[in-house]
């Protein structure tokens, strides 16, 4: 499914949580598709069945997925509700870091050259459209 790099600095279950974050908001995983189970995904990547759950609870806490007893864990399926709160969040967020980037001295163009390249491959397409 992915790869982990376990000689990074950030801790394994937040590198889960980006991956599984980045496969459902790429369409990868699709809405209530089950996710692998803690104990197979821990055999698959070699790590401790409890990284997996840690992701798993930090997954579901914001929203991405859901679990059902003796069923799994499932994609959850975008609500709109809950999108506006994370829209706000992530504008937020993005205030502060585009700030800052302009600070360090990165162009307007720059930034919307990111903006427009991280578009592009959302969508399968070219890079520079």
């Amino acid at each position: 499914m992915f790869e982990l790099d376990t000689r990074s600095r950030k801790p394994i279950y937040e590198q889960l949580v980006e991956k599984l974050k980045e496969l459902i908001m790429n369409e990868v995983l699709k809405p209530d598709e089950q996710l692998p189970s803690v104990r197979m995904l821990a055999q698959q990547l070699t790590i401790n069945p409890n990284t997996i759950q840690k992701a798993y609870r930090e997954l579901e806490n914001q929203g991405f997925i859901y679990s059902q007893k003796g069923k799994g864990s499932f994609v959850n399926p975008s609500e709109e509700s809950k999108d506006s709160e994370k829209i706000t969040a992530v504008k937020g967020e993005l205030d502060k870091l585009i700030l800052e980037a302009l600070y360090l001295g990165i162009t307007v163009e720059e930034l919307i050259q990111l903006v427009k390249d991280k578009d592009a491959s959302k969508r399968g397409g070219a890079k520079g459209d």
